[in-house]
């Protein structure tokens, strides 16, 4: 069991997807419960990643390519993780704000976040308030994270954030936002909790962030 383990923290960390996936079948045949293997081998896997990516040691595509080999491992684990009812780190409705398309960004975000655990409903690009809304209307959502890239489009995130507030959902869940042109300032003028200035930093803010909302 310990050698299909380590494996699979090797192929995550390096990028190899099929390894990945063929290593978390060996690890679950060998009689490795999925709960572990998550917490204990892939969320640490892809921390390992994220360390390496803050010391310059891996760039965007090594990052990219571990949580993708991350996600083929996960495919495998998750419809076991809901069977044996281990429950997420926490829920992320995720998405680009309206009248932005770019979502190379969010999309590592996202892939990141499930890596550290959580669980990610992600609305993809160009959505509007009313649908984060509704996401997080439907309830269970600890977080809402909002990106965009395009200058133009960063109004929108206030606008989400204010229909958030209008619904009276607002101080149930936490919001993150990133992209190229959010800042610390910006996030703190449109009345978010907290910027993430890469994925890494997005994970550890989600975090932060689902134990201490306030």
């Amino acid at each position: 069991m310990k050698d299909a383990l380590d494996s699979l923290k090797k192929a995550i960390e390096e990028g190899h997807a099929k390894d990945a996936a063929t290593a978390v079948q060996a690890a679950l045949e060998t009689g490795a419960v999925p709960g572990d293997i998550l917490q204990d081998v892939m969320v640490p896997a892809m921390d390992e990643v994220g360390r390496r990516y803050d010391c310059g040691d891996y760039f965007l595509p090594e990052m990219l390519i571990s949580a993708r080999a991350m996600k083929a491992a996960l495919a495998i684990l998750r419809p076991l993780l809901v069977a044996t009812d281990v429950k997420p780190a926490g829920t992320v409705v995720a998405g680009t704000v309206k009248g932005d398309l770019h979502d190379i960004g969010k999309n590592l975000v996202c892939m990141m976040l499930e890596g550290a655990g959580f669980e990610v409903r992600d609305l993809g690009v160009d959505v509007s308030p009313e649908k984060f809304v509704d996401a997080v209307r439907g309830g269970g959502v600890n977080l809402v994270a909002l990106s965009a890239l395009l200058t133009t489009t960063l109004p929108n995130m206030k606008v989400t954030i204010e229909q958030l507030k209008a619904a009276g959902l607002r101080d149930k869940v936490g919001v993150m936002v990133g992209g190229a042109p959010v800042n610390d300032k910006l996030a703190a003028e449109i009345g978010a909790d907290g910027y993430a200035e890469d994925a890494a930093g997005a994970v550890a803010l989600a975090r932060r962030l689902v134990h201490d909302p306030g």
